[in-house]
C-alpha cells in the first residue's frame, strides 16, 4: 500500500492555506456583520404614516403642518421616504407631519378639499389649520426645509407653489372609491352565479 501521509515539507504549506482560510471566513464574517448593521434604515411609508400626527390632532393642536397625500404604491412617495423620516426628525417639534393615504375611502373629502391629482401631495398649513401652499411630485429636502422654516416664522414660504415627478391618481376619486367597497360582506358581490 502507498503511504498517503503527508511528507514533512508538506505539512507547513497546508497548515498556512488553512490558516489563511480561516483568516478569510472570520474577515468575511466580520464584514457580513457590519453590512448587516450599516444597511439602510430608511424607513417605509406603512412605518412614516403610523407614527404620524393624526389628521384631527393636526387640525386642533396650533402647531403649523406639513401635509402628504401618499399611497403605498407610489414609486415617487417612496423615493422621498428618507428625506421625509429627516425633515421629521429635524422639525417634528415644532411641525406636525401628517400622512393620508389616497386608497383609504377615509380621506375622500379631503383628497376633493384639495384637489389631490398626483402624489405625493404636500399641503403647508399655518398653526391655524387653513392652507397656505401646495407641492405635488417629488421635492427636494431643501424646498421643503425652506418652506418649514417659513411656516415656523409665519413668514411667507419661498417656494408656494411647487411641482416635481408625481405618481398620477387613475380615474376620479368617486368611481376610484366606489370600486373600493369597505364592507366585509361584499367581497363576493360581484360573482355572478
Amino acid at each position: 500500500m502507498p503511504d498517503n501521509s503527508p511528507s514533512p515539507t508538506e505539512l507547513p504549506s497546508s497548515r498556512a492555506r488553512n490558516l489563511v482560510v480561516a483568516v478569510a471566513a472570520i474577515g468575511l464574517a466580520i464584514a457580513m456583520v457590519l453590512g448587516i448593521r450599516t444597511q439602510s434604515t430608511t424607513p417605509s411609508l406603512s412605518e412614516l404614516a403610523n407614527s404620524a400626527v393624526p389628521y384631527e390632532v393636526a387640525q386642533t393642536n396650533g402647531k403649523p403642518t406639513l401635509l402628504e397625500f401618499y399611497a403605498n404604491w407610489c414609486t415617487s412617495c417612496q423615493a422621498m421616504a428618507g428625506d421625509m423620516a429627516e425633515l421629521r426628525d429635524g422639525y417634528g417639534d415644532r411641525v406636525n407631519f401628517v400622512m393620508l393615504n389616497i386608497d383609504n375611502n377615509k380621506w375622500l373629502p379631503e383628497m376633493l378639499a384639495y384637489r389631490v391629482e398626483g402624489i405625493p401631495h404636500f399641503v403647508y398649513m399655518g398653526a391655524d389649520a387653513h392652507p397656505i401652499a401646495t407641492a405635488v411630485g417629488e421635492q427636494p429636502r431643501q424646498i421643503l426645509s425652506d418652506n418649514l422654516d417659513a411656516l415656523i416664522a409665519q413668514a411667507p414660504l419661498p417656494h408656494r407653489q411647487t411641482f416635481g415627478r408625481a405618481s398620477e391618481v387613475e380615474g376620479d376619486f368617486l368611481s376610484r372609491q366606489s370600486a373600493v367597497n369597505d364592507d366585509p360582506r361584499a367581497h363576493g358581490s360581484s360573482v355572478v352565479n
